[in-house]
């Protein structure tokens, strides 16, 4: 059992949550039961470390079975390490470090998508893994991520994916007019989700391939961005309401975009 918070073990997963650490090894921090059940799940050669608790080996018995079934290295802990290793102040007992996965706007491009997301200069973790989550609860083929945007693999935003981040393809560092460009040369048509839009959601044409593109929490797309989309496009709330967090605003959009798929 490791019970030493001040191991090189345990300083090197806790360097994890800082970024430059993470762009050093490749590897990020997957904290939580549901995560790192599908980080074992989906992406098994990936994980290079399972940390968890005695309670939490009683209590997730599927997860420890799975981790042994692939071969995936298990470490209990006591309760003082597991949280030195974490960044949250309530870790839940179970926590990974896998491997970065790469993914190129080319390869998703190639799969031909019907549906995907562009996050242009989104800031907030939680944002950003909600979307994630939504995008995958709708059926998205992929997540598209500028260069200006929230790390990814950070942990806040892999906590918010609640796993989700291991189901679909994530394309991160992108450049926002070079995506448009290459959306517009496969046939993918752009809507900018953006409360300035004159162009209601429910009037929009999602039966065909197209992505959602949204922008910064606090200033929205620039107008040179939604310029350049098909069209811009807003949710109708009721007068009262001023506007939606992003993350609200995405996943209504994603759910009409679902919908219209699933009649198709």
């Amino acid at each position: 059992m490791l019970t030493n918070i001040r191991s090189d073990r345990v300083k090197s997963v806790r360097s994890l949550s800082r970024r430059s650490a993470r762009e050093r090894t490749g590897r990020f921090v997957v904290d939580g039961p549901q995560g790192v059940r599908e980080a074992i799940r989906y992406a098994a050669p990936l994980v290079d470390d399972i940390y968890v608790t005695a309670e939490a080996i009683e209590r997730h018995q599927d997860l420890i079975a799975a981790a042994q079934d692939a071969d995936i290295h298990l470490h209990e802990t006591d309760d003082a390490v597991l949280a030195a290793m974490s960044d949250t102040e309530s870790p839940q007992g179970v926590l990974a470090v896998v491997a970065a996965q790469a993914h190129t706007l080319e390869q998703v491009l190639a799969t031909a998508p019907r549906l995907v997301v562009l996050l242009s200069n989104v800031r907030d973790p939680g944002n950003a893994g909600t979307v994630i989550r939504g995008a995958d609860a709708f059926g998205a083929d992929a997540v598209l991520v500028t260069d200006g945007s929230v790390d990814v693999l950070s942990p806040k935003v892999v906590r918010s994916t609640v796993g989700s981040l291991f189901h679909l393809p994530v394309v991160t560092g992108l450049d926002v007019n070079e995506t448009l460009d290459a959306l517009a040369a496969h046939g993918i048509r752009t809507y900018a989700a953006d409360g300035v839009g004159t162009t209601l959601l429910p009037d929009v044409d999602v039966s065909q391939p197209h992505a959602w593109v949204m922008g910064n929490e606090a200033w929205g797309l620039p107008a040179e961005i939604r310029d350049r989309c098909n069209d811009v496009v807003r949710v109708p709330i009721h007068e009262r309401v001023e506007s939606l967090n992003l993350a609200m605003a995405a996943t209504i959009c994603l759910a009409t975009s679902a919908g219209a798929t699933r009649r198709s």
